[in-house]
């Protein structure tokens, strides 16, 4: 795979407790971001905490009920072992072995396990689009500025192509930018407009990518085509929410109709 940068968020470089002499404030964080994210999927765990980098009672606390929680010795220590199931979602989102044979069914396989394990973004430091989801989908950059819709789609699409020996970047650039995809598609032609698609859906196919845009070449948000049916698409994306917003908090799958937003579509076909 080309965007690796996720392997960096499955590993801390030591043990972690309360008072430890090798304590590290960017691995304290990461588990505090484990920790709180377990806690948006399961409420009653009581393992939200601040994300501040300093390993004292309630961050111990909070361990402590992660540990019961998944049936671990409950001591309030994070070792690799302990943080490999703190982040085993993203494991899993990034390595779990794919079983389609075409490249398009590998794109719709790996945006359904993706889905499966709730990428989520938190605000860290009063900024949103943080935490290791977001710097995993944007080779480790995160923050207010970074919206993580494309960062999400690039991930999807170079883990399809890797698992046949692929580069997307023969498909298009590495980026973060709807612009630069949608303008790619437009000089290689495989960029269909809003407006032909609203007379012939059937030129759509499962696996290719949407794109809204906001003028003929200005794009705001990005996602996954799962179905079409009629003037009705199914997506998987990220950094939405249930509003479909650009700058949401997660991956979802969502139900978008084309004659209701200017939807262009870029086609896969030229990695199938």
């Amino acid at each position: 795979m080309k965007k690796d940068w996720y392997q960096k968020e499955l590993m801390i470089k030591n043990t972690q407790k309360r008072h430890g002499d090798h304590n590290n404030r960017k691995d304290i964080r990461k588990i505090q971001s484990w920790l709180t994210l377990y806690s948006i999927q399961n409420p009653n765990s009581g393992t939200a905490t601040d994300v501040d980098g300093d390993f004292g009672p309630a961050t111990e606390r909070a361990v402590k009920n992660f540990q019961r929680e998944k049936g671990l010795f409950e001591n309030g220590i994070v070792t690799q072992e302990t943080f490999d199931v703190l982040c085993g979602n993203l494991k899993d989102a990034f390595e779990k072995p794919l079983t389609s044979m075409n490249f398009r069914d590998l794109v719709l396989e790996t945006a359904e396990n993706h889905l499966r394990n709730h990428p989520y973004e938190l605000i860290i430091n009063g900024e949103s689009n943080s935490g290791p989801w977001v710097r995993a989908y944007m080779d480790g950059k995160d923050g207010a500025p970074w919206y993580w819709c494309m960062g999400f789609v690039q991930a999807i699409i170079d883990q399809a192509a890797s698992a046949q020996g692929k580069n997307f970047k023969t498909l298009m650039p590495l980026t973060y930018s709807c612009d630069t995809v949608g303008t790619t598609g437009l000089n290689k032609n495989i960029l269909t407009r809003y407006t032909k698609l609203r007379n012939d859906s059937s030129l759509i196919q499962p696996g290719d990518i949407f794109l809204i845009q906001k003028s003929p070449y200005d794009w705001t948000h990005t996602g996954i085509i799962t179905s079409v049916s009629g003037d009705v698409i199914e997506t998987i994306e990220g950094n939405t929410n249930l509003a479909g917003s650009r700058n949401g908090v997660a991956v979802l799958k969502r139900t978008r109709n084309l004659l209701k937003s200017k939807i262009d579509v870029f086609s896969i076909e030229p990695l199938v």
